[in-house]
């Protein structure tokens, strides 16, 4: 071709869209950077495109087409496509759920590729950074992150879009799907470090030959062919079982950061390539034996680390997996049928056989039974459901068939909330890991520096020991462990209170409630079982006390109000009344075998009897102007509350006790339970005023309540706890929330959280010490390359296992 003809080309490529072919409007003048070369787009959707396709490292699309395709939707790569359909409302319903006002959403995502505790931070600093991203958190341990956007600024798929642009490829939580990757995830690493196993121990019988052959002599061409066998054995097994190690480094390089895989795959590259030198140029020292070994012990510390990254997020797939995939679903008809479990609708009808567990949270129709609910709350008994009752989606039903009515599917169930929260509060890091990120972040970079400084000492003043000394410092100084102290602990410590039914929602609720000096309870709800019970029942006519509840209950029988509640409670069994009737300041009416009777107001004149219990709550059983009996009904103390106030004060904790209550049934209930600081009658705002000045005093406050009116204490307080029967405001208010009944495992909550804090503590102090140890005597040339790998594993490893001991309880 001529350079007229070639001119010619030029410009006629330059008149049109690089992306879709079509002319180039005048005035236009968009680009995109493909390969190294500009090239002219059409429009702000082509630019928009072309550079989605450059980002996510899709420019195959471009290099490997033949024409410019005809149809819009072949624009596009495929992998680019398929992202879109997260855009759909209909998709998005079973994975996305709103979160607050306007179009904010909230979804659980799986990434995968991420290696290291630096592959997290760079992708919650890459992705927090987009524009209409509110929230961006990833658990390390189980590799899932919990996303929050504002879809009127982003969408969904150009976030997944970003995140693959880096590298790493996201997509909606499945629990089955995160099980399949967990074990490609498995296999992927086995392979590895069994090609790098093999490979090493080859080279290894090699180098023992040279090594001797340098004491007792060997002829140069047996030491050329060993070196040249060495080398055919050692750069594959570098090439495919270090590769992991050179694709993230590669990608962190990429993105103008230094990660953790850096040090490692330069140290790797370097040894390789210098002994591939030495070989062709026949002297000088090889290194096969070390860099193959040092690749191996890197992946087996990987292995293991894995491993036990694996069994730290173990509650949380459990969590995750206990639906049923399929439910017994009753038509309108009355017919059964077996549907996915994804299928059930609010509303349906299911039948739970003994044995099964219950598809979605549910209210019991017909049939009686006991359920097992330990997974979800920690509660080691089974609890007696009945027709009214409700059911926990997860929970097992243990004796006999129940009809349910579906309540809530999906995102909005309790098991849903449950590994949501756990997940949010795994992802959110304590201020002392922000520290650990932070120094981890600086350290790769200062260890460059210092390996150029001692590369230049040595090469001034012994070069033939230069490249395994920079080796050895390269390797062993990577901070791994000290990405690792705190998620690792973190993660142990949930898991462990979240199988006891106490589920951590917020990363710093640990390290604060560690360092908590002041407990604060409410009353109803927290310290008692904020219902009314039956305490005395005071017959005063021929009657005994059991015939005139049975009276009673029998009159209240269908109430809703709180006394009549407690009154059939007490009574077990009712007999029927007839011409029931409610008058309202008076109580309730009936009769029964042609006497009327009522439960309520006493007649004018008549007081109730004077009680040693305290403030409790008289009721009337009378006939006409006679009163038969007086019940006495008060809200009971927790049994387990009087243990868990004394096992704070052992703790060396300030107990308090803040009630709305009448002071005289706070004081009563106070003194029950042990509680020496006590005051009632408060208000909600008055409660505040009180916890603020506790705060103002120098004290950290955990403040433990749950209803609609402990919301704005348990905002204010440093670390609040809010109990599993309580409101959902409170939930959301709250850093734990006590989904199990005993009030025994705060006192257990604030023992691990000490304990998570002093092996947080630990892990960071011995990566810390290590480091400072380790690299001196790298410097010194004390260490060789394959000795450093084993350090610096060994490292990582003792920083997973001193994490794992909150795992075991120990």
């Amino acid at each position: 071709m001529s350079e007229q003809d070639s001119t010619e080309a030029a410009s006629v490529d330059e008149e049109a869209c690089f992306h879709c072919g079509l002319p180039i409007p005048a005035g236009v003048r968009l680009r995109v950077t493909v390969d190294g070369a500009s090239h002219p787009l059409c429009c702000h959707g082509c630019q928009a495109v072309a550079q989605a396709i450059v980002d996510a490292g899709l420019t195959d699309y471009y290099r490997h087409r033949t024409s410019v395709p005809k149809r819009a939707e072949d624009l596009i790569p495929a992998q680019l496509r398929g992202l879109d359909l997260y855009d759909r409302a209909d998709l998005q319903r079973s994975f996305v759920r709103t979160a607050g006002e306007g179009d904010v959403r909230e979804a659980s995502l799986i990434l995968e590729g991420i290696v290291c505790a630096a592959c997290v931070w760079l992708n919650e600093r890459h992705v927090s950074g987009l524009p209409g991203v509110i929230e961006f958190r990833v658990n390390y341990s189980t590799h899932r992150a919990q996303l929050r956007w504002d879809d009127s600024r982003i969408h969904l798929s150009e976030i997944l879009r970003s995140i693959a642009a880096i590298g790493y490829v996201a997509h909606p939580f499945d629990p089955g799907r995160q099980e399949a990757l967990q074990k490609q995830e498995r296999a992927r690493a086995l392979r590895r470090l069994a090609v790098a196993g093999l490979g090493a121990m080859q080279v290894m019988m090699l180098a023992v030959a040279m090594y001797a052959g340098d004491w007792y002599g060997m002829d140069l061409q047996w030491r050329t062919y060993f070196r040249w066998i060495s080398l055919l054995i050692a750069v594959p097994t570098v090439i495919y079982s270090g590769g992991a190690f050179m694709a993230g480094a590669w990608r962190d390089l990429k993105l103008g950061r230094l990660g953790m895989d850096v040090p490692i795959t330069l140290a790797i590259v370097l040894a390789t390539l210098a002994s591939i030198w030495f070989t062709l140029m026949g002297g000088g020292e090889v290194y096969y034996d070390s860099v193959t070994m040092f690749v191996f012990f890197l992946l087996s510390g990987r292995f293991l680390e894995m491993a036990a990254r694996h069994r730290c997020a173990q509650v949380s797939e459990e969590l995750s997996r206990i639906l049923p995939a399929t439910a017994s679903r009753i038509d309108a008809d009355g017919n059964e049928e077996v549907v996915a479990v994804a299928e059930l609708a609010t509303g349906d009808h299911v039948r739970v056989r003994p044995g099964e567990t219950v598809p979605a949270d549910a209210t019991i129709l017909d049939g009686c039974s006991s359920v097992d609910e330990s997974l979800l709350t920690g509660e080691s008994l089974p609890s007696p459901r009945g027709s009214g009752d409700q059911v926990i989606g997860g929970s097992v039903n243990i004796e006999s068939p129940l009809l349910i009515r579906v309540d809530t599917v999906g995102t909005e169930t309790v098991l849903s909330s449950i590994v949501r929260l756990l997940d949010r509060a795994q992802g959110e890091k304590p201020r002392i890991a922000a520290l650990a990120d932070r120094l981890a972040a600086w350290f790769v970079a200062t260890q460059l520096l210092i390996c150029v400084a001692v590369g230049a000492w040595w090469w001034w003043h012994d070069p033939a020991h230069t490249l395994p000394v920079v080796l050895s410092v390269l390797v062993v100084t990577c901070p791994c462990a000290l990405g690792l102290a705190t998620p690792a602990a973190v993660t142990a410590a949930t898991g462990a209170l979240t199988r006891i039914g106490l589920l951590t929602t917020r990363g710093h609720a640990l390290e604060t409630l560690a360092r908590a000096t002041h407990v604060v309870f409410d009353k109803t709800g927290t310290l008692t079982f904020g219902r009314l019970q039956l305490v005395r029942t005071v017959p005063l006519g021929q009657r005994s006390g059991e015939d005139c509840l049975k009276i009673a209950a029998a009159l209240e029988c269908g109430s809703e109000h709180p006394v009549g509640q407690a009154l059939v409670d007490a009574a077990g069994t009712a007999l029927v009344a007839a011409e029931v009737s409610n008058t309202p300041g008076l109580g309730i009416e009936g009769s029964l075998d042609g006497v009327k009777y009522r439960v309520g107001r006493a007649p004018a004149g008549v007081e109730p009897p004077a009680s040693a219990e305290g403030a409790l709550t008289w009721v009337a059983l009378s006939s006409g102007p006679e009163v038969l009996a007086w019940f006495g009904l008060a809200d009971r103390l927790r049994p387990d509350a009087r243990a868990t106030v004394d096992a704070l004060h052992a703790a060396g904790l300030q107990v308090y006790l803040l009630s709305g209550d009448r002071p005289q049934a706070a004081a009563l209930i106070a003194a029950d339970a042990g509680i020496e600081h006590t005051e009632g009658g408060l208000m909600p705002a008055d409660k505040l005023v009180r916890l603020q000045g506790l705060q103002a005093g120098g004290a950290v406050v955990a403040m433990v309540g749950d209803g609609i009116n402990d919301a704005p204490v348990l905002a204010a307080a440093n670390v609040s706890i809010a109990m599993g029967s309580g409101t959902q405001l409170a939930h959301a208010s709250a850093d734990m929330i006590l989904i199990s009944s005993s009030l025994e495992h705060i006192a257990t909550g604030v023992g691990t959280a000490r304990k998570t804090l002093r092996i947080i503590r630990q892990n960071l102090l011995w990566a810390l010490m290590y480091n400072a140890i380790a690299l001196p005597a790298a410097a010194a040339g004390w260490i060789t390359p394959w000795m450093s790998a084993i350090g610096m594993s060994a490292s990582s490893l003792l920083v997973v296992a001193n994490a794992l001991r909150l795992r075991a309880g120990r």
